[in-house]
């Protein structure tokens, strides 16, 4: 989200996204207040990346994480998804739910990806050629 560029190019939507990815993570830092390898990243983060420093320093803290959300593919291009998040029972692990608009250009984007995909692992892979062989 903060550190690799081409993220940004992926979400319309990054500051809003990353802000909200920032709200999360202080509310899973105030429940994990002895993890290190959580402050850790925090701290990677604070010197890497200006906006996680200023947004990390608003104390803003949120849980939410359902509603639209918008994805640039570099093959189908732009998908509107919306987004639903369920806390399991454990109450430390979360399932994600993306889905489109039925009928939407959203809907016929998923459904090419995924005809695109299945053509990709059916797709017959080519076997190297040995030096033996080629000789």
């Amino acid at each position: 989200m903060f550190l690799d560029p081409a993220t940004r190019a992926l979400l319309p939507d990054w500051e809003m996204t990353a802000r909200l990815s920032v709200a999360v993570l202080r509310e899973a830092a105030a429940r994990y207040p002895r993890d290190r390898r959580l402050y850790t990243l925090i701290g990677e983060l604070s010197v890497a990346s200006p906006e996680f420093r200023t947004w990390w320093a608003e104390h803003e803290v949120d849980t939410r994480c359902r509603g639209p959300k918008r994805f640039r593919h570099p093959l189908v291009g732009e998908l509107t998804l919306h987004v639903e998040a369920l806390q399991l029972q454990d109450g430390e692990r979360w399932l994600y739910a993306y889905s489109a608009e039925p009928g939407s250009p959203s809907a016929e984007a998923l459904r090419l990806l995924g005809t695109w995909a299945a053509t990709e692992d059916t797709a017959p892979k080519q076997r190297p050629v040995s030096r033996t062989a080629a000789s």
